[in-house]
């Protein structure tokens, strides 16, 4: 069934045109696979890929790579995709009266009616417990991990109402698998996966400013801060300096991690980390803040940048 525009009833503003939730789901589970933002699966990978690059340095770090680890690759992907649908469900309860009076948000399933608050709380606490399952297959150091990072994601979508600086908060809970995966294979935490996490928190800065920009006139008019907001016409400076911060300590802990390997490995390692510099560069250079389609564009582009140093750091691993 379609609605009266010709995309499918329930359809949210800026999922991805023919996503698979519109065109194949059961109609039942769509409201709710939206609720998980499943129909826009670019989240999923911004919260997995930190992961990817936790586990690749750490494996790099000490030259050990097993079906374990095949496994932490694999659980972390599963745990993505139900953490990022648990952690947007519960911004969805929290924001639903923001996200009434905001264009590009207030289609999503609680403001348009799609799913009461109640359910949606139901499907939150049903994905948030398999994705524990999912986490107590890892050691016991990682589990503990796993269940702090439920501060952030509980704290994150209260950020906009007190602080300009609600990125940093995503930064915080959306980087947190860095960690995580670094200790699952290792067992515990040093330098490198700290350094890495923060570059993390610099590189969420950098393309949730980008994103944030879609929504600034009605976040003016509703009261909700962000440092989209905040920067203004500051904001490419800034992003510059995010991507810089990014880039550099994305280098450190590359670093740190190949120090004792071959000097090829060290290159592409480094390699990797340059060409994630480039493509940050080149979404700066396209940034273009009263173009929401070019600013969903842009932010959408970010699962290619955290790609690249995952393969450069796989192929690294192999030399």
């Amino acid at each position: 069934m379609t609605g009266t525009s010709g995309a499918p009833e329930g359809q949210v503003s800026d999922a991805v045109r023919g996503n698979w939730v519109d065109r194949i789901a059961p109609r039942a589970t769509r409201p709710y696979l939206r609720l998980s933002r499943a129909d826009r699966p670019i989240g999923t990978w911004l919260l997995l890929l930190p992961c990817w690059w936790g586990l690749g340095l750490a494996a790099l770090s000490d030259g050990r790579f097993g079906l374990a680890d095949l496994w932490i690759g694999l659980g972390c992907a599963a745990g993505a995709f139900l953490m990022r649908g648990a952690g947007c469900t519960w911004n969805d309860i929290t924001d639903r009266e923001f996200d009434a009076q905001v264009a590009r948000t207030r289609s999503r399933p609680i403001p348009s009616g799609q799913v009461s608050a109640r359910g949606a709380a139901a499907w939150m606490i049903a994905q948030a417990l398999i994705a524990f399952a999912i986490l107590l297959t890892f050691n016991s150091n990682a589990i503990i991990l796993g269940v702090i990072s439920l501060l952030p994601v509980a704290v994150y979508p209260f950020a906009k109402r007190f602080t300009w600086w609600p990125q940093v908060f995503l930064g915080i809970a959306f980087n947190w698998g860095a960690l995580l995966a670094w200790v699952a294979h290792t067992g515990s935490l040093s330098l490198t996966p700290i350094i890495l996490y923060v570059a993390g928190i610099a590189w969420t800065l950098f393309y949730d400013t980008i994103y944030a920009h879609q929504d600034t006139e009605d976040d003016a008019l509703i009261g909700v801060k962000s440092t989209a907001r905040l920067f203004g016409e500051a904001s490419p400076r800034w992003l510059r300096r995010f991507l810089v911060v990014a880039v550099a300590l994305l280098g450190g802990a590359a670093l740190l991690a190949v120090i004792d390997r071959s000097v090829l490995s060290l290159v592409l390692a480094l390699g990797g980390v340059w060409a994630f510099g480039w493509h940050l560069a080149w979404q700066l250079g396209r940034f273009d803040p009263d173009s929401p389609e070019r600013l969903l564009m842009l932010f959408r582009s970010n699962r290619n940048a955290g790609l690249i140093p995952v393969l450069f750091f796989a192929v690294a691993f192999f030399v």
